[in-house]
């Protein structure tokens, strides 16, 4: 992947193993020409915010040329007070490049220098240890993007081969030198969004293999109930033409291709095959499968759309224009469309955890699932339970789920001596929204498993090419459930073959 102020797609960030900076002589001097400016504006005495002021409350006090390296330094340094878990290696990827792009932009008044060192550590797979807790998403993401400011600077911890080491002692075995920050360095990588933005990414991510598995198990559902496909058809979703819900139907209805299970309920009813006492329609949960999703689906590319254009924005301040010769103080560091994808993305994944519950529901329930037994059950003898426990442990995650939806970007905190008086909260809801997927995969693997159950039940040879498929990934590895044992274990199996899409 090559940085330059080029637009980059945000799966590229997590997949591509080298990063190349623009290296052509026009481009150089494009990011030059922006650092000189600046240059220019305090060499001829210039108030320049974070660059010859302090930060926040404190741009009233000016500091002289000779000081703006320890003013760099000392950003940094004080916002060392990152706190809760370290985020992955695979974010710290995600966030060093992603600031990396939006400093490529020649905006901020940095160096190529700057970039440069960015594009060695990522060469170098060297990723800064960040806390994940510390943010209030305006002025950007100031404390976690201050652990990757630091490791420039060669200090505090990293990511390095798998192991957590002092960033010195990975430049000296390396032979790297500590860079030392220009004017406005610092707070230009720390002036920005890119800590939400990596999170977002990383969850968004993961969330596509969740989304794709729970229409597996939304499929299986019309099957293993004998459900009437009407609803799934075509017809219905061009009929109210939202992209999400047509792609919904379609995928559950090419993941039913073939089955012996299901039924149309026009076809059945003219061959009077209708059997006495059947409701001729499925339950909300069934029927209506395709305009749950689909608002998911498409608040899914909205929140990916916005989450691609922050990233390719810039997003500190102040903002360096050398060619129209201006300096802007402006705030583009405010997170709130993350911090908006994010909250929307969280009320999508609580509605997804209780459309499974409710679905799981009518598969254990004897009442429901037309003659799939008590908790499905294949040893019906009274001392035996099947997956009634299963089903309490789902319907316990899918609150856990729910309880996470309440909007971050509602609870803007006035804090630096109230300068920083409305912030987007932007990096809580991308946490949060991250929090929630755990508690979903765990969701899904007991779906999946008591899937598998149902298969047993119903007769693996009627069920469609997809749901065999996915029965035989399982049983390859998890026993059917005969006799009352322990299911944890199984869980934590199907758990892995759930992150790694293998039932998506």
């Amino acid at each position: 992947m090559i940085i330059d102020n080029q637009t980059q797609s945000y799966k590229n960030f997590i997949h591509n193993s080298e990063v190349k900076l623009n290296d052509t002589q026009e481009f150089i001097d494009f990011i030059k020409a922006g650092h000189d400016y600046l240059i220019e504006n305090i060499r001829n005495g210039r108030p320049i915010y974070g660059v010859t002021t302090g930060y926040g409350e404190a741009g009233q006090n000016y500091a002289a040329f000779e000081e703006a390296e320890e003013l760099q330094y000392n950003l940094f340094s004080f916002h060392g007070c990152g706190v809760g878990e370290y985020l992955s290696a695979d974010v710290s990827r995600i966030m060093t490049t992603v600031r990396m792009t939006s400093l490529s932009k020649g905006k901020s008044g940095i160096s190529y220098d700057l970039l440069k060192r960015f594009e060695l550590l990522l060469n170098k797979e060297i990723y800064p240890l960040i806390p994940s807790q510390g943010s209030v998403g305006a002025s950007g993401d100031l404390t976690p993007l201050s652990y990757i400011a630091a490791v420039i600077a060669g200090e505090r911890e990293v990511i390095y081969k798998g192991e957590v080491l002092s960033t010195s002692e990975v430049y000296k075995s390396l032979g790297i030198a500590p860079y030392s920050f220009k004017p406005k360095e610092a707070l230009a990588i720390m002036n920005g969004t890119a800590a939400m933005s990596a999170i977002a990414i990383d969850a968004i991510e993961k969330f596509e293999i969740l989304l794709d598995t729970s229409e597996s198990f939304i499929a299986s559902i019309f099957e293993l109930l004998l459900c009437d496909i009407t609803p799934l058809e075509p017809f219905v979703h061009d009929s109210k033409p939202f992209d999400g819900q047509i792609k919904a139907a379609a995928n559950i209805l090419n993941k039913c291709k073939n089955s012996k299970l299901t039924h149309e309920a026009f076809t059945r009813y003219e061959n009077f095959h209708l059997e006495k006492e059947q409701n001729i329609q499925d339950r909300y949960s069934i029927r209506c499968s395709p305009q749950v999703l689909g608002v998911i689906h498409d608040n899914l590319e909205i929140a990916k759309k916005w989450i691609e254009t922050e990233i390719n924005g810039v997003n500190d301040n102040p903002l360096i224009d050398h060619i129209g010769k201006r300096i802007y103080t402006s705030g583009n560091f405010y997170g709130g469309y993350v911090a908006h994808a994010m909250d929307t993305m969280r009320i999508c994944v609580g509605n997804l955890a209780d459309l499974l519950d409710k679905e799981f529901g009518l598969l254990v329930d004897h009442k429901f699932n037309k003659g799939l037994g008590e908790s499905l059950k294949l040893n019906t003898k009274s001392t035996h339970h099947g997956f009634k426990a299963m089903q309490i442990t789902l319907s316990s995650l899918t609150a856990d789920v729910i309880m996470n939806t309440v909007p971050a970007s509602l609870h803007s905190r006035p804090t630096e001596s109230y300068n920083q008086d409305k912030v987007s909260m932007g990096t809580t809801a991308a946490l949060h929204f991250a929090k929630q997927l755990p508690d979903l995969t765990n969701m899904l693997s007991i779906a999946m498993i008591g899937m598998a159950q149902g298969v047993d039940l119903r007769g693996k040879e009627n069920c469609s090419p997809v749901l065999q498929k996915n029965y035989e990934t399982i049983r390859k590895e998890v026993e059917k459930l005969t006799n009352d044992r322990r299911m944890d274990l199984d869980i934590k199996v199907v758990n892995e073959m759930v992150k790694k899409g293998l039932l998506a």
